[in-house]
């Protein structure tokens, strides 16, 4: 089982070049203008979804085998404050009406709607209570999150309720909630109700090809992309593959892996994809293994990673290479 949400992002046509109006714009932007990205790993955890508020990169990722949750932010991408537990499941009188002692905080998403910010997590694991998923609101990106009093959705034998992930379609502008995989590698989509902390209505969907958890959606160029994680979270099969659609909700055409285990690197997955407007650069945020070598099973912390993410001529994202200490801003 692996422990992950949500940005919402579009292409962006331009009425001048990013590069002739960078006085503004974040410390980040100005960075990615130059093609430069801070040294990876950038910060200890995994699941890491990523976000753009203001002029600060918020990132918010799983703990391992912790209750509380944290967020990450920086203008730079160097240099990250804590904030928080910006959520702690100990505070959380239903998450303990099963009777069960042990539960872990597993991969949160976030999306601000209305000037209010929702936070959606996993709460694990699977057996002998089913997974749940849970939804938090609170004013700031920064927490604290209040959750709604209730799980949003709730796993089943045939069902895992972890990995969140809430996308606002631009063309409709409704929020579709996806979740789902390990356990039975099932991929579910549901539409939200305009409070945020409801379902409105299931939509039927596909699983795509490979997929085993921590999906994730973009838009680009008129296409919805879903990419998720396929295979075992601890091993060197984990890595990213992705489908693309004219619905966001399929029927899904595979396009690949873009994502995988490599001489230096081992079990990339569970990301998010990032678009900073004012740059035009793509941005996916991973975790993956240090220092492991073999197949797995590798024990530890993981850690997460930040690579620029390149689209060629037909739409297709070209197979992404991890990197290291090789590569540094400063």
């Amino acid at each position: 089982m692996v422990f992950i949400c949500f940005i919402v992002v579009s292409t962006m046509v331009a009425d001048e070049s990013p590069a002739a109006k960078t006085g503004g714009i974040p410390e980040f932007s100005k960075l990615l203008l130059e093609n430069k990205l801070p040294t990876n790993p950038v910060l200890r955890g995994a699941d890491p979804h990523a976000a753009i508020f203001g002029d600060k990169i918020y990132v918010y990722p799983t703990a391992g085998g912790s209750l509380f949750f944290y967020a990450f932010s920086s203008k730079d991408m160097q240099r990250w404050e804590r904030h928080g537990p910006v959520l702690n499941l100990q505070e959380i009188k239903w998450v303990w009406e099963d009777g069960q002692t042990t539960h872990y905080a597993w991969a949160p998403c976030i999306v601000e709607h209305e000037g209010k910010f929702y936070f959606y997590y996993s709460v694990g694991p699977q057996n002998p209570t089913p997974s749940r998923i849970g939804v938090a609101v609170g004013d700031s990106p920064e927490g604290h999150f209040t959750d709604s009093g209730k799980p949003l959705l709730t796993g089943d034998s045939k069902f895992e309720a972890i990995d969140p992930m809430v996308f606002k379609d631009p063309v409709s502008k409704k929020y579709y909630l996806y979740a789902g995989g390990s356990a039975g590698a099932k991929l579910r989509i549901f539409e939200l109700t305009s409070k945020m902390t409801e379902i409105a209505r299931e939509i039927p969907c596909e699983t795509p090809r490979f997929f085993t958890e921590g999906v994730f959606m973009h838009y680009y160029n008129g296409k919805y992309y879903l990419s998720y994680s396929f295979g075992s979270w601890r091993h060197s099969s984990y890595s990213v593959h992705y489908s693309i659609s004219d619905k966001p909700f399929g029927p899904w055409e595979y396009k690949g892996c873009i994502l995988q285990s490599d001489e230096r690197f081992k079990g990339p997955g569970h990301h998010s994809f990032l678009f900073d407007e004012n740059s035009g650069k793509w941005l996916i945020f991973y975790h993956r293994w240090e220092n492991v070598t073999g197949d797995g099973p590798y024990r530890g912390f993981r850690q997460t990673c930040i690579e620029f993410v390149e689209y060629d001529s037909s739409g297709m994202i070209k197979p992404i290479k991890m990197t290291g200490a090789e590569r540094t801003i400063r």
